[in-house]
């Protein structure tokens, strides 16, 4: 872990809307900026209620976002960006819409390839055009990130690419858009929240400055989740998970995830479990193995998510086990229909995450990420 002392840059969008019924705050700001033609980047569902946005001018809509984007959804993508020429790129949705929108924003129209800018820092910019983030759930926190991740149909690799260029000019988070939530993604989603926060409170380089919203974040799932997960008209429960998702956000950029993440990654490549799903499948496992490693940060978090645990791993991994399969969360992977004969190769793939699992705090051997997808099986 980093001292208190330790540089580290936070970024975050240079203008947040948060709260029920905002959604419509972002027509007003794109209008007063002079955006007349607009792009917004959907999944289907979302697509037919973008009038909740307020956009006036020239609408296009790219309604094709597939779930774990793959470099192709991404040319498809792209092909509309070039076709509409935008001023204003909006992604709308899930952390699909949104890691595409951002890069649509500095790829549409530009020199460079997505293989030119795979990793961080090498994206050339300035941006041309203005981006705007409305997340529809409340996981990813995409909205307040840098990162965009995309699959490699090939290799079954996600390829990152992390820059500043990628951050939201405005991000405005409705609860009210997650009412429609179904409750089994709702649970899974704010599990994914959760894992982020986790993930960067237990991380190599956690930082003090982000603790905060790295516990507070955690707290707020256990708080609310469960009550969305019962009543997805909750608004208070909808906006605690917003803002806890929101909180994931900002621990992704200067801490990210760590081992937690790089397991759950092969069930979206290679599967298409959808990414929360996943990591909340793969949660309780990753926190255990890592408790010997994070023991007062590890009860930290339990204490945070309201659950009674002595330190010992199985205690740990008992507690997050229940506290997910509580909210109807399918916590094997032969419920998944991942089959067993896949768990070698998906070890393989995990294990080379280099750049989560040497975040993660207690060292993840490929023979120990082998031993939890057979637990998880």
């Amino acid at each position: 872990m980093v001292s208190l002392d330790s540089p580290i840059t936070i970024v975050r969008p240079h203008l947040i809307e948060f709260g029920v019924g905002t959604a419509e705050r972002l027509g007003m700001w794109a209008s007063q900026k002079g955006y007349a033609r607009i792009l917004v980047i959907s999944d289907a569902f979302n697509a037919t209620r973008i009038d909740a946005l307020g956009l006036r001018g020239e609408v296009t809509v790219f309604a094709d976002v597939t779930p774990e984007p793959d470099t192709a959804n991404l040319d498809r993508v792209l092909s509309a960006a070039n076709a509409a020429d935008a001023q204003l790129v909006v992604g709308f949705g899930g952390g699909s819409a949104m890691d595409l929108a951002k890069l649509a924003a500095v790829l549409a129209g530009s020199s460079q390839t997505l293989r030119d800018v795979v990793g961080p820092n090498r994206v050339a910019g300035p941006r041309r055009v203005a981006l705007a983030q409305v997340p529809t759930t409340s996981g990813t926190g995409s909205e307040a990130g840098i990162r965009a991740l995309v699959t490699d149909p090939v290799t079954m690799a996600k390829l990152a690419v992390e820059s500043i260029h990628m951050l939201a000019d405005i991000a405005v988070i409705d609860p009210a858009l997650t009412f429609s939530v179904p409750a089994r993604t709702t649970a899974a989603t704010g599990v994914d929240a959760m894992a982020h926060c986790v993930e960067a409170f237990t991380n190599r380089k956690a930082h003090p400055m982000i603790d905060l919203y790295a516990i507070e974040g955690t707290r707020l799932v256990g708080k609310y989740l469960a009550r969305a997960v019962r009543d997805g008209d909750d608004a208070e429960a909808r906006a605690g998970l917003c803002l806890a998702s929101l909180y994931g956000g900002f621990c992704l950029g200067p801490v990210n995830t760590a081992g937690g993440h790089a397991l759950a990654y092969p069930l979206g490549t290679r599967w298409h479990v959808a990414h929360g799903a996943a990591n909340a499948l793969i949660f309780p496992h990753v926190l255990a193995f890592n408790t010997p490693a994070a023991a007062e940060k590890t009860q930290a978090i339990m204490d945070a998510l309201g659950c009674k645990t002595s330190t010992s791993t199985q205690s740990v991994f008992d507690a997050a086990y229940a506290f997910c399969a509580e909210l109807g969360i399918e916590m094997r992977l032969s419920g998944l229909g991942v089959p067993e004969g896949d768990l070698d190769a998906m070890a393989d793939d995990a294990f080379a995450i280099r750049r989560l699992l040497d975040n993660n705090p207690r060292d993840l051997s490929r023979e120990d990420i082998r031993s939890i997808y057979e637990a998880a099986f």
